[in-house]
């Protein structure tokens, strides 16, 4: 017990010192927690030289936070491109914090478990009513338990069964996952080979599954077909007509005739025959299961089967080729294809229910007691049968406050325009009764408001955007203050590279001429034309997308591959990581040492002119803006 209490009483100490103060810059301070996530995601983990790293990173993250404050005092965050920007990244990355993740993640685990079976299933079921009578109701769930007793001892009869208690029965098929709505699904996956679930109750119907055959999913198939179709009524002196014409395809086949030729000119499947009976790549549940039975004994690519008959007609298939199955969510291919069924599938509501749930005390979620609910449902039904765009408006109770939040309240206009654009979507209402459309409202209000503000509860997106805005802050600022300066003043820099000019130095140097080319044949050409005294600014305009050159003075460490290098000397073909080929022609060779002159040296002028601009800058902002460190706490960071 009191180690338990004083693990406690450690971690209560952790989370007190990361909300201090780590250090202060003017009236503006840093906490522990807040430098602790910007050091642990840009400094790799390591013990050596701790003390040193984390002292040098207050320093140039109170460095950061000085040019935020001074890009904050220009007013540089009200700009509205820099507005735009961070509602356009809010929008982006908002999604990925509005999940349960917990079940979300089982949800995702459970497909993923799932997808690698496929299920024989039968369906038995009983309609009835949501409106009912209760002696109905009575006598179908009695008659459903009845079909239970004998189906669970059934040998093969099944059908007969059925047929005998009156009750509906639909062969599935091949099931696999999203294949079968989530409450079915649950009911067939917990079910072994030979075992009959017990009876379930949807809002229409009594069911009972039964599952007849279990294997691993047979993967996505890719196959050709020759079809003689026949209607669903049609007398067997037409389907023994058709049966007829296979057999006489069947027999071309195995004389050597072509599948695809005899596709194109016999088959009846008027979305394949002109491919060449090419049919769309399927995985099982697609079609009838007399269609996939057969279409999936076949062992080999190239193997076709004999004629058989399904509901639609005589088939013979070919087999194309078969991608197996993946095995396992670490393949992306499957966990990409899961997560996009997943987001479109109903069991998706399971996971929106419980993170609503979860965040309702969050937003503060109250409905107000000042108007009844009934009335509100009532004033809804006014809205769907009236046809004009003001009406709401006109209502009295528009503007009368119904849900209050933490930081928001909703009126009366709020949910009755809801049900006005609700119901106006045909793909979205299906009659749903007016209390089901105020959960709707409820559940999606309580989404979005905890959206609107989800920086005052998550403290990653919070961050996040922080993160975001303070980038785009700092880019602006040393845009201002440093970069377009340098930039422009070229006075400036001359007179900079005069006062230091003994620091920009070459290091063994020469004057060459630098080859690249896209591969090793153009790289040879080039090198003999060059040898025999061709001008190499002529050869890149000939090929300009397979030859690139430039001459001039480098430094051979630029060349690695340079070995003894002499003047006058050509350098073997070098091949690089990514494919190119490069050479060079070297003319004249200089020592270590010789001053550069401001053209050669401009570039490292211009970032050492930046560098000492923003040092004065900083130093600027720390004589306005105090750093005052927490040595206490620094200490304790580094232990």
């Amino acid at each position: 017990m009191k180690k338990i209490s004083l693990v406690l009483f450690v971690f209560f100490l952790m989370g007190q010192a990361e909300a201090q103060t780590l250090f202060s810059y003017g009236k503006k301070t840093v906490s522990v927690a807040e430098f602790l996530r910007a050091y642990n995601k840009n400094t790799p983990p390591t013990q050596t030289e701790k003390e040193k790293k984390i002292r040098e990173y207050i320093d140039l993250y109170a460095n950061f936070k000085l040019k935020v404050q001074a890009a904050m005092a220009m007013g540089l965050d009200t700009a509205v491109r820099l507005q735009e920007e961070t509602n356009q990244f809010r929008q982006q990355i908002v999604e990925n914090y509005l999940k349960d993740e917990t079940s979300y993640n089982a949800l995702y685990n459970e497909a993923i478990q799932r997808s690698q079976q496929v299920k024989h299933v039968w369906h038995f079921f009983i309609r009835v009513d949501s409106n009912a009578l209760p002696k109905d109701t009575l006598q179908a769930a009695q008659l459903i338990q009845a079909a239970y007793d004998q189906l669970s001892k059934a040998q093969g009869d099944e059908a007969a069964i059925a047929n005998r208690l009156q009750i509906q029965f639909k062969d599935f098929g091949y099931v696999t996952i999203f294949s079968l709505p989530y409450a079915y699904e649950n009911i067939v996956y917990a079910l072994k080979p030979g075992e009959i679930s017990k009876p379930y109750r949807s809002k229409k119907a009594w069911h009972l599954f039964k599952v007849l055959t279990e294997q691993k999913h047979p993967g996505k198939w890719e196959v050709a077909q020759i079809l003689f179709s026949f209607p669903s009524d049609a007398s067997e002196a037409i389907k023994q007509s058709a049966l007829h014409k296979a057999d006489s395809v069947e027999r071309l086949l195995q004389q050597g005739a072509d599948f695809a030729s005899l596709a194109r000119q016999c088959s009846e499947d008027k979305s394949t025959f002109l491919t060449g009976g090419k049919m769309p790549v399927f995985g099982p549940g697609k079609y009838d299961y007399a269609f996939e039975k057969e279409v999936f004994s076949l062992s080999s690519d190239g193997f076709y089967t004999a004629p058989f008959v399904t509901p639609f007609g005589v088939h013979i298939v070919k087999r194309i080729k078969v991608t197996p199955m993946n095995t396992g969510e670490a393949d992306d291919a499957l966990s990409f294809d899961v997560k996009q069924q997943l987001s479109q599938d109903d069991r998706m509501r399971i996971s929106k229910e419980k993170f609503t749930a979860s965040i309702r005390a969050k937003t503060g979620f109250s409905i107000l007691s000042n108007v009844s609910k009934n009335w509100l449902l009532q004033y809804a039904d006014s809205v769907k049968q009236s046809h004009s765009n003001n009406y709401i408006d006109q209502l009295s109770i528009a503007h009368t406050p119904i849900i209050r939040f933490t930081k928001d309240t909703l009126k009366a206009k709020d949910w009755l325009v809801f049900v006005r654009d609700y119901t106006a979507n045909k793909e979205l209402y299906k009659n749903q009764s007016n209390q089901a459309l105020w959960d709707q409202y409820v559940a999606a209000a309580i989404v979005e408001n905890y959206k609107k503000h989800l920086e005052d509860h998550n403290a990653d997106f919070k961050y996040q955007i922080q993160e975001f805005i303070e980038g785009n802050l700092l880019f602006e600022i040393m845009e201002k203050k440093v970069w377009s300066m340098s930039a422009m003043d070229t006075a400036q820099l001359r007179s900079y590279y005069t006062t230091h000019r003994s620091q920009y130095t070459w290091q063994e140097s020469a004057d060459m001429l630098a080859v690249t080319c896209t591969n090793n044949k153009t790289a040879q050409a080039t090198l003999e034309q060059l040898r025999a005294g061709a001008d190499w600014q002529n050869l890149v305009t000939a090929k300009p997308n397979e030859l690139q050159a430039d001459s001039g003075r480098f430094e051979l460490a630029q060349f690695p591959f340079l070995n003894q290098p002499k003047a006058g000397q050509c350098s073997s073909i070098q091949v690089n990581e990514d494919g190119t080929n490069t050479f060079v022609l070297l003319y004249t060779l200089y020592p270590k040492g010789q001053l550069r002159d401001f053209e050669s040296a401009k570039g490292s002028v211009i970032n050492d002119y930046q560098n000492q601009l923003e040092a004065n800058w900083v130093k600027e902002l720390r004589k306005k803006h105090p750093v005052v460190i927490n040595e206490g706490l620094v200490q304790k960071l580094i232990k």
